[in-house]
C-alpha cells in the first residue's frame, strides 16, 4: 500500500475524491489531506508519502511552490498536479520541477485513477529495478575489480579480522589461503628537480620517463608487474597511492625458498621496467608473516625498507630483514588503532568496545618481545584513554576511581586478562560519561534555541537557519537534535509559540487581528487567521468573544 497525501483548498473537492475513489482497492492509502501548500509541507515532513496529489491554485503556497519544496525535501515522492491552468508558463515550470503526472480540471474520478495507476506502475518498476537480482549481479560483476582492489588496500592498511578476510576472499574470488604472507612496494625512482631517473630513449627523443606523467608511469609499471606475477602465479598486484603493491602468498614451500622466489620475481620486474619503460624502480620487500591479518605490518615494513634507498641507492630490491633486525614486532599501536579507540570512546557502544579490545589484545599473545615492549604498548593505550578523558572535561577519578593512579595500576595487575578487563571497565565508564554529557549538551542547546525563538518569534523571517546561525551549528544537526528533545519539529514548535502568544493578546488586548498577526510573526493576516482556526478549531474573533464571556 502506497502512502498518499491529497492537497486542495476546496473541502468539497477533497471529500468528493475521498468518497468517489476506492483508494485501497487501487493500492493507495490517503494518510492525510491538506488545504494549502504550507500545511502540506508539514505533513510531507511528518509522513514521508510516496505520492502527493495537489491542486495548483491555493492560498499561502501554490501547488508548484509545494512541488519545488518537495523536490528538495522528499525527492523520491511522486507528484500529481490537478489544474485547470494549461498555459505555457505553468507547463514550463512543471517540466523543470519534474512533475510526474497532471490532470486537467474538470476531471472524473476515473481519470484520476488512471493517472494514479500509471504512477503506481512507475513506482513498482523502480522498486523492481532495485530488487532485480540479475541487475544486481551484473552491477556486482562490473564492480568486482574495484571491490577486490579496495579490499586488498584495506588488507595492507589495517588489521582485518580473519573472519572478514576469509569472507571477502570468497566473495571476491581471491585465494588468500596459505602458510605465509609477504608484501612488497614498488616505487618509481626520481632524480633531483623532480625528474624521473632512468636512461633516455634515444631512438626518437620521446620516452615514458621524460613525459612527466606520473600516473601513466605507475600504470605502465603495474602492467609489467601483473604480467610477470600472473605468469609465475605467485601473487596479487594492485596500486595504492604512489606505490605498486605486490602481495605474495606462501602455499607449501619452505619459508626461505618462498622468499627467494619472491625476490627473483621482484628482480624480474625491476629489470623489465628498466628495459621496456626506460625507468628505474626501487622495491621494498617486507617481513613474512604467518597470519593474513598481519599483512598490513608486512606492508609497513616494505615501505620502511624503501627508506633505506637514501643510503643504499636506487634501482635495487631492499629486503627489510637484511637492513633491520627482522624481529616480528607485532606490538604496534599505530594511528589506525589509536583512531579506532578514540572513535569508540567518543561515539561507540559497549559491543563495539568489546570487539575493539579483543582486537587490541589479540596482539599480546606469545611473541618474541620483551616485557618492556608489552608495557609500552599498554601505556600507549592508556595515554589515549587519558587524553580523551581530559578533552571531554572529565576528571580522571571519575573513570579510574578516586584513589587510583592508572599508570601505576597497569604495573600492579597480575596478567593480561586482568589488564584487558581493567581497560574495558574504564573505557565503558568513560563512554557512559561522555554520552551523558552529550545528552546534557543537547538539552542545553535546545534550551538556548527555545529562548532565542521566544525572544524573536514576532520576526516573520525567523527560520531554522537564523536560529542555527545564532547557535553556530548546522541546520541538519540542529533539526535532528530539536526533534529528538522536543518530540516535534522546529516549525511545529514555532507555530505553537506564536499561537499561544496570539491567544494571550486576544484575551488581554483590543488589538485588531492584523496587528496581532504582525506581533506574532505573520506577514499575512489571512494566513494567521487560517492557522489559528486550524490549531484551535475556532476563529480569532470567536476566541476573543468566548474568553471575555461574550
Amino acid at each position: 500500500m502506497y502512502k498518499l497525501i491529497l492537497v486542495d483548498d476546496e473541502q468539497d473537492v477533497r471529500e468528493g475524491l475521498l468518497e468517489q475513489i476506492d483508494w485501497k482497492a487501487h493500492g493507495f492509502e490517503v494518510i492525510a489531506t491538506a488545504e494549502n501548500g504550507r500545511e502540506a509541507c508539514e505533513l510531507v515532513e511528518k509522513h514521508q508519502p510516496d505520492v502527493i496529489v495537489t491542486d495548483i491554485q491555493m492560498p499561502f503556497m501554490d501547488g508548484l511552490q509545494l512541488a519545488e519544496w518537495v523536490r528538495l525535501h522528499a525527492p523520491t515522492a511522486k507528484i500529481i498536479i490537478l489544474t485547470g491552468f494549461d498555459e505555457f508558463e505553468y507547463a514550463q515550470r512543471a517540466i523543470k520541477l519534474h512533475i510526474d503526472e497532471y490532470v486537467l480540471k474538470p476531471f472524473s474520478a476515473g481519470e484520476l485513477v488512471d493517472v494514479l495507476l500509471k504512477v503506481k506502475s512507475r513506482i513498482e518498476s523502480e522498486i523492481a529495478d532495485k530488487e532485480n537480482l540479475q541487475v544486481l549481479q551484473d552491477h556486482y560483476k562490473r564492480s568486482l575489480p574495484l571491490l577486490r582492489e579496495l579490499f586488498l588496500i584495506s588488507l595492507i592498511s589495517r588489521r582485518l579480522p580473519q573472519t572478514e578476510i576469509a569472507e571477502k576472499s570468497r566473495l571476491y574470488d581471491l585465494d588468500l589461503s596459505g602458510e605465509g604472507y609477504m608484501a612488497a612496494a614498488i616505487s618509481i625512482d626520481r632524480l633531483h628537480g623532480n625528474h624521473w631517473s632512468g636512461p633516455a630513449d634515444s631512438s626518437n627523443g620521446i620516452s615514458l620517463h621524460s613525459s612527466g606523467n606520473r600516473q601513466l608511469q605507475l600504470f605502465a609499471v603495474l602492467n609489467i608487474a601483473e604480467e610477470i606475477m600472473g605468469r609465475k602465479g605467485s601473487g596479487l598486484v594492485f596500486m595504492h597511492q604512489d606505490h605498486i603493491v605486490l602481495l605474495s602468498v606462501r602455499r607449501s614451500e619452505e619459508s626461505e625458498q618462498f622468499t627467494r622466489n619472491v625476490l627473483n620475481g621482484l628482480d624480474e620486474i625491476r629489470v623489465s621496467v628498466e628495459k621496456y619503460l626506460k625507468l628505474t624502480v626501487t622495491i621494498g620487500a617486507g617481513t613474512e608473516f604467518r597470519e593474513a591479518e598481519n599483512t598490513y605490518i608486512s606492508y609497513e615494513s616494505a615501505c620502511g625498507a624503501l627508506n633505506y634507498r637514501f643510503v643504499l641507492g636506487n634501482n635495487r630490491i631492499i629486503l627489510i630483514d637484511d637492513v633491520e633486525s627482522g624481529r616480528a614486532d607485532l606490538l604496534r599501536f599505530d594511528d589506525l588503532k589509536e583512531q579506532a579507540l578514540i572513535r569508540t570512546l567518543k561515539v561507540g557502544t559497549s559491543a563495539e568496545l568489546a570487539e575493539l579490545m579483543d582486537s587490541l589484545f589479540t596482539d599480546l599473545g606469545p611473541a618474541a618481545v620483551s616485557v618492556q615492549d608489552y608495557q609500552v604498548y599498554l601505556l600507549e593505550i592508556l595515554t589515549v584513554i587519558l587524553k580523551v578523558t581530559r578533552e571531554a572535561g572529565i576528571g580522571i577519578e571519575s573513570v579510574f576511581g578516586a584513589a587510583s593512579n592508572p599508570v601505576a595500576e597497569v604495573y600492579r595487575l597480575n596478567n593480561l586478562p586482568e589488564v584487558k578487563q581493567w581497560f574495558t571497565y574504564a573505557c565503558n565508564t568513560l563512554i557512559r560519561l561522555i554520552s551523558s554529557r552529550r545528552e546534557t549538551g543537547y538539552s542545553k542547546l535546545v534550551e538556548e534555541a527555545k529562548a532565542f525563538m521566544r525572544e524573536h518569534f514576532s520576526d516573520s523571517d525567523l527560520s531554522i537557519a537564523k536560529v542555527c546561525s545564532h547557535l553556530h551549528i548546522s541546520a541538519g544537526y540542529f533539526s535532528s537534535i530539536f526533534k529528538k528533545e522536543m518530540k516535534m519539529t522546529f516549525v511545529g514548535y514555532l507555530m505553537q509559540l506564536r499561537m499561544e502568544e496570539a491567544k494571550e493578546l486576544l484575551r488581554a488586548t483590543d488589538l485588531k487581528a492584523f496587528e496581532i498577526a504582525e506581533k506574532t510573526g505573520f506577514s499575512d493576516s489571512n494566513y494567521f487567521s487560517y492557522c489559528f482556526r486550524k490549531t484551535f478549531n475556532i476563529t480569532p474573533k470567536e476566541y476573543r468573544n468566548s474568553s471575555r464571556g461574550g
